[in-house]
């Protein structure tokens, strides 16, 4: 199977250009719905799940998933790692059925021996504002102050979640195959770009 997996930082575009290159390309596009597989094989609320995933949730409980173990709250640490083996068993399974491209979840590292394309998506803060005004829900309510101070969280969030399964650090360059600076571009434009990259790079037809 062909796999891309899109770590993106939070207003970088990065699930727009995943569901544009994922049409390009013929592929599979898998976001929330590994939130909802979670939710439904461990009958736990969706939101519940995403804020530990995407949000950090525990970030004050300096625990090590299948690492090192630490302190915290007992139930915490049972919630976490339980949704942490749920969540590497969906992206597996889902990763061995067809070409499929995968946003976030921290699938380049549960994927790596896979070998799959990994892509890092990433923005100047202006333009992360800019698209959150744009495409956002509840992000245009806020002032630019508390837009930003939610744009550090959720970054910090996904950090923390890559922290639980490697050393390797999130969006360091060492970790990907492509650094993709969506500053000032049209992702539409800039996804059939990425397209023929990704052809040369994992090979094979397509549509």
């Amino acid at each position: 199977m062909k796999i891309i997996t899109i770590s993106r930082e939070f207003g970088s575009g990065g699930r727009e250009f995943g569901k544009r290159l994922a049409d390009i390309l013929g592929y599979a596009y898998y976001d929330r719905e590994i939130i909802n597989a979670i939710a439904e094989n461990r009958e736990l609320n969706e939101g519940y799940i995403e804020k530990i995933l995407e949000n950090g949730l525990l970030n004050n409980y300096p625990l090590k998933f299948g690492r090192t173990f630490s302190y915290g709250t007992v139930m915490a640490q049972h919630n976490m790692t339980k949704i942490l083996v749920e969540q590497q068993k969906v992206i597996k399974d889902i990763a061995s059925k067809s070409n499929c491209i995968i946003v976030g979840r921290s699938a380049n590292i549960i994927l790596r021996k896979y070998n799959p394309l990994n892509l890092f998506v990433y923005a100047d803060i202006k333009s992360k504002i800019e698209r959150c005004r744009k495409y956002g829900d509840d992000k245009e309510l806020l002032s630019e102050k508390e837009l930003i101070k939610k744009i550090k969280q959720v970054d910090k969030g996904r950090a923390r979640h890559q922290e639980l399964l490697t050393d390797i650090k999130w969006g360091n360059k060492e970790g990907y195959d492509l650094c993709i600076n969506t500053t000032g571009l049209e992702i539409k434009e800039l996804a059939p770009v990425i397209a023929e990259y990704a052809k040369y790079r994992l090979g094979g037809n397509y549509k």
